[in-house]
């Protein structure tokens, strides 16, 4: 019992002192001649599923929850939206060169369809993400369009 209660101390310990790792939570500026809502004059009814199942990840304009604050969650939240920014980032949208932006396209199409996204992890903390099949319909289909019309 003397050694659990030895481990259990400095596991707090450990645990305090991390929270004293910094995290950077600063999103870059939005330039909206670049955004893909702007450039492509989204629909509000595509931007508002955008927004509540992709932006977070997916975007320079991430809204942080309460517990992206509590290491080491925080980290973990942090290098899912890097990975996620990386593959593609709505708020850069303009920067991207054709074959690119046209396979983060058919990628899209493929992980929504495929409901690999939103993350099963993201919709445990973010239920009003999780897209209903018409929503998915709406989102692929939008995006279909503008793969179809060679536009991107």
């Amino acid at each position: 019992m003397k050694t659990f209660l030895k481990i259990f101390y400095w596991f707090l310990i450990v645990i305090a002192l991390i929270q004293f790792i910094p995290v950077d939570r600063t999103n870059k500026p939005v330039d909206q001649k670049i955004n893909f809502v702007t450039v492509f004059q989204t629909p509000n009814n595509v931007q508002e599923i955008l927004k509540k199942a992709c932006y977070d990840c997916h975007s320079n304009e991430t809204v942080y929850p309460k517990y992206a604050y509590v290491a080491p969650i925080s980290w973990s939240i942090k290098h899912h939206i890097n990975k996620g920014r990386e593959h593609l980032n709505f708020s850069e949208w303009g920067t991207y060169n054709q074959d690119l932006k046209k396979s983060m396209l058919d990628n899209s199409v493929k992980s929504i369809k495929g409901y690999v996204m939103p993350m099963p992890g993201y919709i445990a903390q973010h239920p009003e993400a999780n897209l209903t099949k018409a929503e998915r319909v709406l989102l692929v289909n939008y995006f279909e369009e503008i793969l179809k019309s060679g536009s991107y």
